[in-house]
């Protein structure tokens, strides 16, 4: 582990990065890989490796299971208070910890530190809203309609659960997993994104001080995933598998999960449409516009990437949305002024040039931005471009970076067929000041997910996911998210 103590302070965090997250963290015990062999880590920024992790084996994977096996029975028998309490102090510290842990994202991940400090706060939510929850599992009780018999219907933990994260929300994403799973009594082995595990490290530690006991959380670095989670799910011990990340990627892990019969929520990809009519709030449309484009730089499954105005407002609209986007400060996520920070790879600003490069061919103007730059970091200004036609690869496939494409619509029953047309639905974004159009449009759009005069819609509170090409499950919610993680058990008594 070599992270700067420039960048990070020298204050008892920091010493606890550089003592805790330099091994994988299986069974309450930090160790290298059983091959010895490691991951550099990068800071987007500047291209420098800025730490090394080490790369687990399926040997290594297979120490998890075991680890999760073995402290299954324990952590299953706890009382739900317990549990609960728990959790809440995995929640006080990571508030109380809150600018290292955005720091330490920021430096791995690159984003804007204050979009750093945001996830953070959602990331500890989590933890909170479960703690209230484990306490409120409840079962059911009731006649049969025959009247021979009482049904009693109990939740239990599914088991151990294989966790799979993506690098752009890498304690969110973690968290939002971890905290129901162990609300709902299960064991996890998590496999953070191999781009930004220093984060994934740095709360295992966290959850260690918080007195969650060896085993309960397993934490696994590989730069092979495919085999070491092919193996995880092929254990019949492992119940479970939660993956975020691509559709493509989603596919295949369905697939393998399918070989073993294993439980799967899948939070995948997503090509979320902007709607903006001739009645909405155009102040509000471009305030919000930029939340839903502009969180985590684009690089968010629920990022706008398809914005639809209305005629009446069209100019007005992307007008302002390119002088707001052009005077975002681009810079290092580290630096507290920087508003857009770089991307997470080289590929990934590649893909980005080569889309916009597609939707200019192809017609659309530029408002703002559209060239990579050529220096250090992988850097990519916010974009605006207007008149992208709907043959635009862009119109079809993933942005996920500062790319805000405007297309022109006129009718209602129009705009609702261009936002159904992917094979994604995950979010949904409509500005309007008519309500009852408000609703009546949201209820033909097809996600899981809808913001109504709102630029974001991430709550732990409410039930995250999609539908089609989006995924499987829900995460978060009243009931939704430890849902995920328990089996129904179903008691039939002679009355």
């Amino acid at each position: 582990m070599n992270i700067s103590h420039q960048v990070l302070g020298d204050d008892q965090d920091t010493a606890d990065f550089h003592r805790f997250s330099h091994g994988l963290y299986i069974g309450g015990q930090w160790r290298q890989s059983a091959e010895g062999t490691e991951i550099q880590v990068v800071d987007p920024s500047t291209e420098a490796v800025i730490a090394a992790v080490p790369d687990a084996t399926i040997e290594d994977a297979a120490a998890a299971v075991e680890a999760a096996a073995k402290a299954a029975d324990g952590w299953r028998t706890t009382a739900p208070r317990k549990r609960s309490e728990i959790l809440r102090r995995c929640f006080e510290l990571m508030t109380q910890r809150s600018e290292t842990l955005a720091t330490l994202i920021s430096l791995e991940n690159g984003k804007a530190l204050r979009d750093a400090r945001g996830e953070i706060a959602y990331a500890a939510e989590f933890f909170r809203w479960n703690a209230e929850e484990a306490v409120r599992i409840t079962g059911e009780f009731g006649m049969a309609p025959s009247g021979t018999n009482r049904i009693v219907v109990d939740y239990e933990p599914i088991g151990i659960c294989v966790l799979v994260t993506p690098w752009n929300f890498p304690a969110a994403m973690a968290t939002r997993k971890i905290a129901p799973a162990l609300a709902a009594g299960c064991t996890v082995i998590l496999k953070p994104a191999s781009e930004t595990p220093l984060t994934a490290y740095a709360l295992a530690a966290l959850y260690q001080e918080a007195g969650v006991p060896p085993g309960v959380v397993n934490v696994l670095t590989t730069s092979n995933p495919g085999p070491l989670t092919a193996a995880m799910l092929a254990d019949p011990r492992v119940r479970k598998l939660s993956f975020t990340g691509s559709t493509g990627v989603g596919r295949v892990l369905l697939a393998e999960a399918a070989k073993h019969v294993v439980s799967c929520s899948m939070e995948l990809g997503g090509n979320a449409p902007f709607l903006v009519f001739d009645d909405a709030d155009l102040d509000a449309a471009v305030d919000g516009a930029m939340v839903a484009k502009m969180r985590n730089a684009g690089e968010a499954c629920t990022a706008a990437n398809r914005i639809y105005v209305q005629s009446g407002v069209y100019d007005a609209f992307g007008e302002s949305l390119a002088r707001r986007m052009s005077a975002l400060k681009i810079g290092a996520g580290t630096d507290a002024a920087t508003e857009c920070g770089p991307m997470i790879t080289r590929k990934a600003v590649d893909k980005i040039d080569r889309l916009v490069n597609d939707a200019v061919a192809r017609g659309a103007r530029v408002l703002c931005g559209g060239k990579a730059g050529s220096g250090t970091g992988y850097y990519y200004p916010p974009t605006v471009l207007c008149d992208v036609p709907a043959e635009a690869e862009m119109a079809h496939e993933e942005i996920f970076g500062p790319v805000a494409p405007i297309s022109r619509f006129e009718t209602e029953a129009d705009v609702i067929a261009r936002a159904n047309d992917t094979e994604y639905g995950l979010a949904a974004y409509i500005y309007t000041r008519d309500l009852a159009r408000g609703m009546r449009v949201a209820s033909k759009i097809e996600a899981g997910m809808i913001a109504l005069n709102r630029g974001l819609m991430s709550d732990p509170a409410a039930p995250f996911g999609g539908v089609k090409q989006s995924g499987l499950g829900r995460e978060g919610g009243q009931h939704h998210g430890i849902a995920e993680f328990m089996e129904a058990k179903y008691l039939a008594i002679s009355i």
